[in-house]
């Protein structure tokens, strides 16, 4: 019973054992979960019932979750809305397909006027709309709703599918990266060796061979055994990581840099920041609004001899960059530019690793925009890209 499920969760690297997973019939056979009014047995009591029961630890979550409906298949994990939408509004049912010469036709508002426009509709509309250009809907032109085309609007529920709002109305959980992930190769660790320096700091722990040899030499042959501090990599790093939305198309080889990173700097620092870094970061995506780092408190404690990293994709609306209350998720009082000249002014040794093609970054005008911020030290997440930052950051 259950065993090719056992087997899945194993395949996705969980560290699941069969002690556990015995555990988890134990509870069945005991009726922890039962049936629902109809008599059938809900497949969201047995998610929670099974993940108590194998997974160890938060940070293993989202493997569980993506293993779990890749093994049942057809679950779907829907998010409560934080404002008074009502859902009928958003359900799509249908997928309409823009053209080239449909797409060239919608004009596409400019900030003030769009959130203006959407104070209004909120105002005006009392029912579901589909397939228009004005109202809050789905399947049409219009920049408020989902599942149409727009070039510039605001997505109201739903997936984002042509990465082109400028704010998203929508409770969002992002996941943390996972820092255990195991990598395909080592050339990222041997990449990242190129930004060390190493010290000997601590107490004396380790035999210091050719100290030993000269002065029992010079004691007329009696053992003096001699003892040094071990050496560590004394570089201090500050890894700001943008998580969710676009980047999740990146997770896997984010969380082989991540997994890389903390074994390779002793020193390390990391936080959250989602598509640019503005007044708060956070170090739990669960926790993210409950637990947050305040920008200022964290350039005010780190000095200056930490090296700065940001890894992202760069890729958000203009807007979230340049425009107060730009950011998709608050209305941010001080533009994401501002933080970023803040930051790159108090670490000097600054670098933002990008994850995109390279070859893309020339379509993007939030990349262009990111480069110019950071002087233009972007680097691809390649081993070409990853020397070339590491070098930099050495000198």
């Amino acid at each position: 019973m259950l065993i090719d499920f056992f087997y899945t969760l194993r395949s996705a690297k969980l560290p699941v054992s069969v002690k556990e997973y015995l555990t988890l019939l134990e509870a069945l056979q005991a009726d922890v979960v039962g049936p629902n009014s109809d008599g059938a047995y809900g497949i969201d009591d047995f998610y929670y019932l099974s993940r108590t029961a194998l997974v160890k630890d938060e940070k293993h979550y989202d493997k569980f979750d993506r293993a779990f409906a890749s093994y049942f298949k057809g679950v779907e994990m829907l998010t409560d809305f934080t404002k008074e939408v009502p859902l009928d509004w958003l359900k799509k049912t249908l997928e309409r397909e823009f053209t080239a010469e449909e797409k060239a036709k919608i004009e596409k508002m400019g900030w003030d006027e769009l959130m203006e426009t959407l104070k209004k509709r909120f105002e005006e509309q009392k029912e579901r709309h589909e397939g228009g250009s004005k109202w809050i809907g789905t399947g049409g032109t219009s920049p408020f709703g989902n599942g149409g085309y727009n070039p510039q609007g605001v997505r109201i529920g739903g997936a984002g599918k042509n990465k082109s709002a400028v704010k998203v109305w929508d409770q969002r959980a992002y996941k943390d990266y996972d820092d255990t992930q195991e990598l395909g190769t080592r050339n990222i660790k041997v990449a990242l060796r190129r930004l060390r320096k190493f010290a000997r700091e601590g107490h004396d722990e380790e035999l210091d061979l050719d100290d030993t040899i000269h002065s029992t030499a010079a004691n007329a042959g009696f053992l003096d055994i001699k003892m040094r501090p071990e050496r560590h990599n004394n570089v201090k790093v500050l890894l700001l990581m943008d998580v969710g939305g676009t980047m999740d198309e990146h997770i896997q080889r984010v969380e082989e840099l991540f997994s890389a990173v903390k074994t390779e700097f002793k020193h390390l620092e990391f936080f959250y920041f989602h598509n640019c870094v503005y007044d708060f970061m956070w170090k739990n995506n669960k926790r993210r609004f409950s637990e947050k780092f305040a920008t200022w408190d964290i350039l005010r404690k780190y000095n200056k001899d930490y090296k700065l990293i940001f890894v992202g994709d760069a890729t958000m609306s203009p807007y979230e960059i340049l425009q107060p209350g730009g950011s998709v998720e608050y209305n941010n009082e001080e533009a994401g530019a501002e933080w970023i000249q803040r930051l790159t002014h108090t670490f000097p040794k600054f670098a933002w690793i990008n994850p995109e093609p390279q070859g893309v970054w020339q379509y993007r005008q939030s990349i262009a925009v990111m480069q110019q911020l950071m002087s233009n030290r972007m680097y691809p997440l390649t081993l070409r890209g990853l020397e070339e930052a590491m070098r930099m950051l050495s000198k």
